[in-house]
């Protein structure tokens, strides 16, 4: 049996628009939030870990991106963004 081989080259990341890098940033601190809250496991992970002050830096992150890319939305779109970093600072403040 031969193995295949991957031909596929590697994402250049620089070549990425700047709002899909900051929307991509987004949705993996946001994550990353949600589970430094200790409210969702972490892959790979048998139990949660809660670490507040680094959820507060991924969260302060989220906002401070979702900001920069609103600017380049449609509304819905915006506040469909808000509302999440909205959501993930009610969360941080019901786990504090």
């Amino acid at each position: 049996m031969t193995e295949a081989k991957d031909t596929s080259a590697p994402l250049d990341l620089t070549s990425v628009e700047l709002d899909d890098l900051l929307g991509l940033f987004v949705g993996i601190l946001s994550e990353k939030a949600w589970q430094y809250m200790g409210l969702r496991l972490a892959p790979g992970k048998s139990e949660v870990v809660k670490d507040m002050a680094k959820a507060k830096s991924a969260i302060d992150c989220v906002a401070f991106m979702t900001e920069k890319i609103a600017l380049n939305l449609a509304p819905d779109d915006a506040m469909r963004l808000r509302s999440m970093v909205t959501d993930l600072q009610m969360n941080y403040v019901k786990q504090s």
